[in-house]
């Protein structure tokens, strides 16, 4: 029986340290956790969603594939159920970047380069970046793949050598220019141009956060236009 897992997974997977205790929060139906235990990439899963229906659904794929006895199930708010000793990884993809900013906030012992955190948020990307950048984690590398039609970016970060970002690399980090990825130009170009519909949009807006938000997003567009054309 082949595990159904999706390419989105796959690389999220795919950035995950061999032999690596893992915690992978917003589990839905397991896969992630079951396809690292299947292919020998990690030691052990815990896996925790916020909901009920998802876990009995990660419990049992995880027993019709026989990755059981290396997981642990918990319905749970982020990464209140995981205890700092039992991993060495998180992971975190297919949920919004302000939860995903939410759910590290909320576990300061993060802040530690014995951490790797696998990030692949579904929107507001530029948040999660301009937090790690503020608390202090890195972008170790960062890399895109294609899905469904749709491109996703995936990011694997540690604390530790944190850069302050500009407007423009708060929307595709350093890391990202320089993946190297085919995917790199179409990724640019379809964020140029949701960059330019923003921008027209709040330059219609007269209040002070208006002219705040504008100069933000016009600063972005700029940025992002160069990498494009240079």
């Amino acid at each position: 029986m082949k595990l159904p897992i999706c390419k989105r997974l796959l690389c999220c997977a795919a950035q995950v340290p061999q032999g690596a205790r893992v915690a992978d929060i917003g589990c839905d139906h397991g896969y992630l956790g079951i396809h690292l235990l299947q292919s020998g990439r990690a030691s052990f899963v815990h896996a925790c969603d916020l909901r009920e229906g998802p876990i009995h659904r990660a419990m049992e794929n995880a027993l019709r594939f026989g990755t059981a006895e290396k997981m642990r199930f918990s319905r749970a708010d982020g990464l209140s159920a995981v205890s700092p000793e039992e991993v060495d990884t998180v992971v975190c993809a297919g949920m919004g970047g302000d939860l995903i900013v939410q759910i590290l906030r909320n576990a300061p012992w993060l802040k530690n380069e014995a951490y790797t955190l696998i990030l692949q948020p579904q929107s507001s990307g530029q948040e999660v970046r301009r937090m790690l950048s503020e608390e202090g984690f890195g972008i170790v590398s960062e890399t895109l793949c294609e899905d469904g039609g749709f491109l996703y970016y995936v990011m694997t970060v540690r604390f530790g050598n944190a850069a302050a970002l500009t407007p423009g690399q708060q929307f595709c980090s350093p890391q990202l220019l320089e993946s190297g990825s085919p995917l790199l130009p179409q990724y640019l170009e379809r964020l140029e141009r949701s960059l330019r519909g923003t921008v027209a949009g709040i330059a219609k807006g007269s209040t002070e956060e208006d002219r705040k938000k504008l100069a933000y997003y016009s600063a972005a567009l700029e940025e992002i236009a160069s990498y494009l054309h240079r």
